[in-house]
Parts: C-alpha cells; sequence; structure tokens
C-alpha cells in the first residue's frame, strides 16, 4: 500500500501536502506528515513498529494507549493545579478513522500515528551541564508520571532486557562454542576483558539481589533513556517530553538512571578507539542527578537512593558485557562495520566502568547532598 493511502487511514484534518523519511532512528521505519487547510498545519508522525525487535507490535500498541492514558490524564490534573514550571509534553496516539490505535497493511505491518511535538528537538550528545540538567529533570518527571501507574496493566516487550543475570548465562553459554574458544586463545586483550567480566559477577548481580530482598520494587520504567530520546524546548532550553515509548515496561527506575548517565556522561561515545578520551564526566552527572531528583525526589524511597550508584556502575558493565558477548558469538546482534567493533565498543564501556569505580567516592557524596 502507498504510504500516502496508509496515512489517509488516520483521522487527521486538512490535506496531506507532504510526507518524507524522518529521524535517524534505526528500529521502526519513520516518515513525517503534513496536513494543511485554510488556517491551520498539523504534523504527525507515521511510524511502522519492527517486528523483528517486536515480535507482538499489537502489545507495544496496546502498552502505548495505557501509559499515554494515564500520563495525559496526570499531565492535565497538574496544569490544573499550576504544579509545574513549565508545559510538559507527551505524544497522543493518532486514532484511525474507525477508531483503532493501529492499522495493518497487506504484509501484516503495523502502522500508527502518533502526534508530532513542535518547537523542541533532541540532541545525540550533552552539550552542556544545563542540557544534563534538564535531560535528568525529564526523565525525573517521566518517572513521576508513570510512578503511581499499576504495571500489571502493561505487558513486557521485551522479555529480559536489563537482567543482568540473562545476559550473564548467554555469555556463560556463548563461552563454552569454539568461536568464542578460538578469539579469546587468539587475543590478548579479549583475555583482559574476560578477567574483567569474572572480578564483577558478584556485583552484576547488585539490583536484582536488592529487588529479590524486596529492598527494591519494580515500577514502570522507560526503557532507552537515552539522550536523543529526550526533547528540549527550543525557546526555554527546558526538558519538555520523553519519547520512544516502545521499551517502557514494569522494571526498576534504577536501570533508566544508570543507562542515562551511562550514555550522558561518557562523551567520547560507545566508538571511542583511544581509550584514554573514555572517562566518567562528574559535573554532567551532578548536574544530570540535581534535575532528576528534583522531578523524581518525590516518590523516591531511601533504599531507591541508596541504588543510585550501583546503577551508574552497572549499566555501564552490563552494556560492555553484551558487547563483549556478542563479539565473541560472532556479533550476531549488534550491527558492525569491522570485525572488532563490538570487541572495542566492550572496551569503552568497561573503561567507563573503571572511570565510575574509581570515582565512587564523590559520586556517592553528590548523591548524598541531593
Amino acid at each position: 500500500m502507498e504510504l500516502s493511502l496508509l496515512v489517509n487511514e488516520f483521522n487527521v484534518k486538512g490535506r496531506l501536502v507532504t510526507l518524507v523519511p524522518f529521524g535517524n532512528g534505526n528500529i521502526n521505519d519513520t516518515f513525517l506528515a503534513v496536513y494543511r487547510n485554510t488556517f491551520t498545519e498539523t504534523q504527525v508522525v507515521l511510524q511502522r513498529v519492527n517486528k523483528s525487535v517486536f515480535p507482538r507490535p499489537d502489545v507495544i500498541m496496546r502498552n502505548m494507549h495505557e501509559i499515554t492514558l494515564h500520563c495525559h490524564e496526570k499531565l492535565k490534573q497538574d496544569a490544573k493545579e499550576g504544579r509545574d514550571d513549565r508545559v510538559w509534553q507527551m505524544p497522543r496516539i493518532v486514532k484511525t478513522k474507525g477508531g483503532a490505535d493501529f492499522t495493518t497493511d497487506e504484509n501484516g505491518d503495523v502502522w500508527r500515528v502518533i502526534t508530532r511535538i513542535l518547537s523542541a528537538h533532541a540532541f545525540d550528545t550533552a552539550q552542556s551541564a544545563e542540557h544534563a540538567q534538564e535531560c535528568g529533570a525529564a526523565l525525573g518527571h517521566f518517572h513521576y508520571l508513570v510512578s503511581d501507574m499499576d504495571p500489571a496493566k502493561v505487558t513486557d516487550p521485551l522479555p529480559g532486557f536489563h537482567v543482568t543475570s540473562g545476559y550473564l548465562k548467554q555469555y556463560d553459554e556463548t563461552l563454552g562454542g569454539e568461536l568464542a574458544r578460538k578469539r579469546l586463545g587468539s587475543s590478548m586483550e579479549a583475555r583482559r576483558l574476560a578477567r574483567f567480566v569474572e572480578d564483577r559477577r558478584a556485583f552484576a548481580l547488585t539490583l536484582e539481589d536488592a529487588q529479590a530482598r524486596g529492598e527494591l520494587k519494580r515500577r514502570m520504567f522507560h526503557g532507552d533513556p537515552k539522550v536523543n530520546n529526550i526533547l528540549i524546548d527550543d525557546f526555554t532550553g527546558k526538558g519538555t517530553a520523553m519519547i520512544d515509548l516502545d521499551t517502557a515496561s514494569p522494571g526498576l527506575v534504577q536501570v533508566d538512571f544508570g543507562d542515562a548517565l551511562r550514555s550522558i556522561c561518557n562523551p567520547a561515545g560507545e566508538e571511542e578507539a583511544n581509550l584514554s578520551k573514555v572517562s566518567f564526566d562528574e559535573d554532567l552527572c551532578g548536574a544530570f542527578c540535581k534535575g532528576y531528583v528534583r522531578e523524581a525526589g518525590a516518590f523516591l524511597t531511601e533504599a531507591d537512593r541508596a541504588y543510585l550508584y550501583d546503577s551508574i556502575r552497572l549499566l555501564a558493565f552490563e552494556l560492555g558485557l553484551r558487547f563483549f558477548q556478542d563479539y565473541l558469538a560472532g556479533s550476531v546482534y549488534f550491527k558492525t562495520q569491522h570485525p572488532e567493533q563490538n570487541l572495542n565498543r566492550a572496551r569503552v564501556q568497561f573503561r567507563l566502568c573503571e572511570s565510575i569505580e574509581a570515582r565512587e567516592r564523590s559520586i556517592r557524596n553528590l548523591l548524598a547532598g541531593l
């Protein structure tokens, strides 16, 4: 089906004037559709939900329906009470003309339309401490919005995602393979990384053990709180929305917290070949944490706060473990441009983990002061 015919199945007022590829996401096919009439212009986003990543697109849409419904009601109530210092936003699902949340094409692919938040943009890296603080505020506000949502209303779209024990099990299974033995035998650097993993096995289960003891509880979390999923208002410079809710599911908010800091506080990025440039930026960390706690502090328990440092350390380790396991398995999951790319990605994350460990006391002191 032609995209123009497909998007016109949705209830958008006006005449379609353009439909073009949009954004730089690497999961869903995304297009910007612009509609106009005599008085107004409406911009919406058309997306095909990637079945190879999300085998049950209908579950993704049911989750999005529940999450946006809950958050929009809370946003309206907060605005009515004058709680916030800004207008917080969240995309809305655009219904089909038949009243459904999505449509299905002749190939069985699920397509959806969501509203576009105008006059706001995301960035690929932290631009400044002020930007990092607004990223923290946006994530904290999202966690606040979903903090009282019943996790049972949402189905886990990616079982095993951010479950470190599962990644360790997969790593151990990979170690028994012929290719892994060959790569470890021929690379001193690979053997060094393997020792790095072994030295941190007990630590890797810190959050899961705390949850099992009842110290931490599952709430809703975003699942992919990278900096380019956080929209910043073009005019005020303030965070205004978290986007890309496909991975939102029941889990630990500490996972989001650690993952966001893992990405924001490493200005060198995930592909840096020179490890001397990989370092955890405490200034960006402090700014992010200040913004986060300002918005999320009302529901964070003492135990929640106690494990924030561990989450920062863990998420760098976890991603490094996933890159390293994939390298040993032959790079079958993460896309690569050269044979050693996943090995280098693992080196970067493990070096970042070391940098975090070296700053443990100052990071804990920072967190305790918030």
